[in-house]
């Protein structure tokens, strides 16, 4: 086998076919560069909420409801990292109040729980957020969250609607005669 020399005009398409190459590799990657990655940006990736609030942390926070006025059922998770057990307190709308027992180094599941923590009054409709003041009694803090309020509009939410609770029935279409039929 034979290799015969470059001559100079097949160097330079050589080397600019080469530069092009790594441009175009450095545009296709480069945006890593300037621009955040999104699997290092913490984020609610569920229907709820997050919070931190001294030693617990509140994950898919959200409250279950038909209605601004009626009662409405939080779920959740509780996760205690201290090591004494902690109380978490929710102050909802008008003077609705609910609270839940966290065993230290323990976490209580709301949509799991013997004894759903209900709030009598939702204080928004579903679709919307409610504020709830919570608090808890390990190192007495205190936060305002805005909490997303949802019905049994997604199946999966109808089990957690308070007793007593059912979503209002949406308006059915009646068929009306066309001129074919009423002759």
């Amino acid at each position: 086998m034979r290799f015969t020399a470059m001559n100079r005009g097949q160097r330079g398409k050589l080397a600019m076919a080469t530069a092009a190459l790594a441009i175009g590799l450095l545009t296709v990657t480069g945006c890593g560069y300037i621009n955040p990655q999104q699997t290092s940006e913490q984020y609610s990736a569920s229907d709820g909420t997050r919070e931190d609030l001294g030693p617990l942390q509140l994950r898919n926070f959200m409250i279950v409801s038909t209605g601004e006025d009626k009662p409405g059922r939080v779920v959740g998770a509780v996760y205690n990292s201290s090591s004494s057990d902690v109380k978490l307190t929710i102050n909802g709308a008008r003077g609705a109040q609910t609270q839940v027992s966290v065993k230290q180094n323990s976490y209580t599941l709301l949509n799991e729980s013997t004894d759903p923590a209900i709030l009598s009054t939702t204080g928004a409709i579903p679709g919307s957020l409610s504020e709830v003041t919570i608090s808890e009694d390990g190192t007495n803090q205190t936060a305002k969250v805005k909490v997303p309020v949802l019905d049994a509009t997604l199946p999966e939410y109808k089990e957690y609607l308070p007793e007593g609770s059912e979503p209002t029935p949406s308006g059915t279409a009646t068929p009306t005669p066309t001129s074919s039929e009423s002759h």
